[in-house]
């Protein structure tokens, strides 16, 4: 039976590097799993991550680029802040900075050269009518040749789409961050293997893919409050960050019913809530990864994946 191998990598912001660090470790443990992958998908910082990895950059370059650069992507100033009326009428921060660092890094390499197949999600908020119909949809841009194919977009456009989480950062080109559609970009992974407009030779049966999921860890938030009187002043940040994490656990109970044991997922627990924009707790990050228990995970690439 041949086998189809997806990795697929969670938004989080900052919460990124801890992916990365993840992805080395597994890599030190079980040597060359990440060279046979078929096809990354990411979101938002997953996103990044997925097309840097489809680039030919090591997960070890990816760390140092996250711990060494997110107090740059994450800037703000007073006078920005002033500008903006306290974050009340403009995005918290400005995307030029990740747009340089991206761009510094695969410059200006389209989809379609990238020697690994790609899934990245993004949010179209306006698709300009072309069926007659303004609305907005979930975008996937992938570099599968065929009717749909993004295999001419340049890969740093898709890193900027699929990261411009609202509030945090402005919209680019009409699109925000992925993780409205797909924070947790597994199931849309296994429905690309399925889309007859892709062409895939041979195309896998769901019984010959397998799957490997890595969040950006566990958030514990809540809101408290049983009959909570809200408007639109007190549900505007909860609810983006609602809106960004709360579909990962629904798409993880999905791929799970799917796929059986042949889909993993793994996400640590985090001591505390950590913002997507919170690089003052990279040294966390970094521990938190490092002290994850990678048995189950290490068993189990070498059960389904190698």
């Amino acid at each position: 039976m041949t086998t189809y191998r997806i990795l697929s990598l969670d938004g989080g912001g900052i919460r990124g590097l801890l992916t990365t660090v993840l992805l080395e470790r597994l890599q030190e443990a079980v040597p060359g799993w990440l060279d046979r992958v078929d096809l990354l998908a990411g979101t938002s910082t997953g996103g990044i991550l997925a097309l840097g990895l489809a680039y030919g950059l090591s997960p070890r370059t990816l760390r140092n680029l996250y711990y060494e650069k997110g107090p740059l992507i994450f800037a703000d100033t007073v006078l920005d802040d002033i500008a903006d009326m306290g974050r009340l009428i403009g995005a918290e921060y400005s995307l030029e900075p990740l747009e340089t660092i991206v761009r510094q890094i695969i410059g200006d390499t389209r989809l379609g050269e990238l020697p690994c197949k790609v899934l990245i999600s993004a949010f179209d908020l306006d698709n300009e009518g072309a069926d007659g119909q303004r609305r907005w949809k979930a975008k996937f841009f992938h570099n599968f040749a065929g009717s749909d194919s993004d295999g001419e977009v340049p890969a740093y456009k898709v890193a900027l789409y699929t990261s411009a989480a609202p509030t945090y950062f402005p919209t680019v080109d009409g699109y925000v961050d992925g993780g409205v559609a797909a924070n947790n970009p597994s199931l849309a992974a296994v429905a690309q293997t399925q889309d007859r407009r892709a062409i895939i030779e041979p195309r896998p049966a769901l019984d010959e893919i397998v799957l490997l999921s890595l969040g950006t860890g566990i958030l514990n938030q809540y809101v408290a409050g049983d009959n909570l009187d809200w408007g639109y002043a007190q549900w505007a940040r909860p609810l983006v960050n609602i809106l960004l994490n709360c579909s990962m656990g629904v798409t993880d109970y999905q791929c799970r019913q799917l796929l059986d044991e042949r889909y993993h997922r793994l996400s640590p627990e985090l001591p505390r809530p950590i913002s997507m924009d919170g690089w003052r707790y990279r040294r966390e990050l970094i521990q938190v990864a490092e002290r994850v228990e990678l048995q189950p995970s290490i068993d189990w690439l070498c059960r389904h994946w190698i």
